[in-house]
């Protein structure tokens, strides 16, 4: 699945300074996004089928999983700004969701805000194909 978007006001690299929190805020929308493209590209579902499909993946414990998978697959400046992620202060954690997943998660959605404002549509498939299991991660 290609994600074509450029819509990345950033072309000075300021992004690179973000705090982890904002580099999420971006990647969760990019990653919601993705999710739902794929599912309507291969399904005739209802909106609300397509919705409940749709959370199972776009979820603290799903991502958290996700981003065990792709850690061993990632380089040093994607661990760091993944680490940027994991390791910002959130005064919220969901109920029903462990402490330990939700940073993990957010660490997962940082990495994905920071590849797509860094333009890397390549790189960001690769990893978004191995989150949702259309890749295997070897």
């Amino acid at each position: 699945m290609t994600l074509n978007l450029n819509l990345s006001r950033n072309d000075n690299n300021n992004y690179r300074t973000w705090n982890g929190l904002s580099l999420a805020f971006v990647g969760d929308a990019v990653y919601e996004l993705m999710v739902r493209n794929m599912l309507t590209d291969c399904s005739e579902h209802t909106v609300n089928d397509l919705h409940k499909q749709c959370v199972q993946y776009v979820n603290a414990d799903y991502q958290a999983e996700a981003m065990d998978r792709l850690l061993p697959l990632l380089t040093e400046e994607e661990i760091t700004f993944f680490k940027r992620g994991r390791n910002a202060k959130s005064a919220h954690v969901p109920k029903n969701k462990t402490q330990a997943n939700y940073h993990k998660a957010t660490g997962f959605e940082a990495l994905f805000g920071y590849l797509f404002l860094k333009g890397d549509s390549g790189r960001l498939t690769e990893l978004f194909n191995i989150t949702v299991n259309k890749e295997d991660a070897s």
